[in-house]
């Protein structure tokens, strides 16, 4: 899905927190999980999402998609900054890393998710342990961790 939707959604999540304060999503490739600057609060997730090889049109579904979030909250200026991890194509040599595509009702689940994490790290409020689950795609085949690019960095969530 574009970048549209997720602002598009993440704007109408967000006009449901504290009056006054501003939020921003950004899109930012060069996050580095684990690692967010001073001041900055993280949270990181997986979804379903499909992805297409530029170069010789293969798709595929994932459900081990890695998104990381980078959030602040400062003098009512809020910024969410987001990294969606890629995968390649496993028949082509040297293929290009792929950015996924996440349908509407995924993004809905990761906005939805962001806002609670929003709501405990940056207003401190005590929502208790609640985590909806994302709709999986049916994928017929096992992740491969070299094919992506989460699990070269560490951060996958594959068991």
């Amino acid at each position: 899905m574009a970048e549209s939707e997720w602002t598009r959604i993440f704007n109408i999540k967000v006009s449901n927190l504290r009056k006054g304060d501003s939020w921003g999503l950004e899109f930012d490739d060069s996050i580095v999980p684990n690692s967010p600057k001073f001041g900055w609060e993280q949270y990181i997730r997986n979804t379903g999402a499909r992805f297409r090889c530029s170069r010789c049109g293969r798709t595929w579904p994932s459900n081990r998609v890695m998104v990381v979030f980078h959030m602040q909250l400062k003098d009512g200026q809020g910024v969410v900054k987001v990294r969606r991890f890629c995968q390649n194509c496993k028949r082509c040599y040297n293929a290009p890393m792929e950015r996924p595509s996440v349908e509407s009702d995924n993004i809905d689940i990761l906005m939805e998710s962001l806002m609670e994490k929003i709501r405990i790290k940056c207003y401190h409020e005590d929502l208790g342990k609640r985590n909806r689950p994302f709709r999986k795609l049916d994928v017929n085949n096992p992740h491969e961790p070299s094919h992506c690019e989460a699990c070269r960095l560490g951060i996958c969530t594959q068991n």
